[in-house]
């Protein structure tokens, strides 16, 4: 299962910039047909309470188009983590995160010892004990992408100590939930959010960690990211793609009709 997330990993390393796809509706089907639009899929279990049954499927979708799937699970802890690597994750993505301690209790989970805590157990990643042993977690151990966003005011000033986190491959940058702490909900151009953005970018790129970055369906914020130095932008996803292409059908129709 690595060979998708090794060539992702090798494609940031070369400074590409990579487009993800949110997934929050249930039917696999949806990670199927979005995966060769996509360069990475972000399943969320923040905001959607996908069954571990959906889960699994979605994540099945994923490698059966060789596109690296991370997931954003509700919060951190190995109680959350763990299930979700053990169901074949290329990724943990840990939301709203405030302190150095909860970045490293990612890492330890997203590891196994020495260099984490993360139990023997993965049925799937290991295509059910057929590839397990040494060379298996080696290559986990290796390649596994441990997230956290940073979209809090406490993760900001914590920024420093948060980068110094051995194990730690990517920052993520909230921009809606970071405007919001930042006393300005839903200005995401504004200057204090702005130069939060780029304080993260930096403080990543200086610790030679990936920088990715949330957002709804706008391309135009997308290209203004990307500008920024953000690497992985997850452009909105399914729903909202969804709406968006109805809406300008409709509207595209309507004034045709009216013409």
């Amino acid at each position: 299962m690595f060979d998708a997330l090794v060539s992702f990993r090798r494609r940031l390393a070369a400074g590409e910039t990579l487009i993800g796809s949110g997934v929050t509706l249930a039917d696999p089907l949806v990670s199927e047909a979005l995966a060769d639009s996509v360069d990475y899929l972000w399943i969320d279990l923040e905001h959607m309470a996908l069954s571990p049954e959906s889960l699994r499927a979605h994540l099945l979708a994923a490698r059966s188009k060789s596109t690296p799937a991370l997931v954003r699970v509700a919060g951190g802890g190995s109680a959350a983590v763990k299930p979700v690597l053990d169901a074949g994750a290329h990724g943990i993505v840990v939301p709203q995160v405030c302190s150095v301690d909860e970045v490293r209790q990612l890492v330890s989970d997203c590891r196994y010892p020495p260099v984490g805590t993360r139990g023997m157990g993965a049925h799937i990643p290991t295509n059910y004990g057929r590839s397990g042993g040494p060379p298996y977690v080696e290559r986990a151990n290796a390649n596994i992408l441990a997230c956290v966003m940073i979209e809090t005011a406490e993760a900001l000033e914590a920024i420093d100590g948060i980068v110094a986190v051995p194990g730690l491959d990517v920052l993520i940058i909230g921009p809606w939930d970071l405007s919001g702490a930042l006393g300005v909900l839903g200005d995401v151009e504004h200057p204090r959010v702005v130069a939060a953005m780029e304080k993260v970018v930096a403080k990543a790129r200086g610790a030679g960690l990936f920088v990715g970055s949330g957002m709804p369906v706008d391309p135009e914020f997308a290209c203004a990211q990307a500008s920024r130095g953000v690497q992985m932008l997850q452009i909105g996803g399914d729903c909202g793609y969804l709406v968006r292409c109805a809406e300008q059908i409709s509207s595209t129709v309507r004034a045709g009709l009216e013409s």
